[in-house]
């Protein structure tokens, strides 16, 4: 498995047009075959602070999901509501419910 955690700052008169753009991108990112969990998580202490969770079966099924139409869409849609460059690291999980 192969799990991306994407950190997101999004410009504060973005953040409803980011959250709609996002939950499209999740929810047919959930549709791939690949995907074993994708989370969409805001921060509670600054609402224009988001994180994405991405678990992927392995390192094919998430390169498969930069290929997807809604990824793209998703990418290019945001892009210019982030208020800094998006972020991400790659981990491997080893236990998560």
């Amino acid at each position: 498995m192969i799990d991306t955690i994407v950190f997101v700052s999004v410009k504060p008169e973005c953040v409803d047009a980011f959250i709609e753009a996002t939950l499209e991108n999740h929810r047919n990112s959930r549709k791939e075959p690949a995907n074993i969990r994708f989370d969409v998580l805001r921060d509670d202490s600054d609402p224009t602070k988001f994180i994405l969770c991405e678990v992927y079966a392995d390192a094919a099924g998430a390169a498969a999901h930069k290929e997807t139409a809604h990824y793209a869409k998703w990418r290019d849609t945001v892009a210019p509501m982030m208020a800094e460059p998006r972020r991400s690291i790659k981990t491997t999980p080893l236990a998560f419910d």
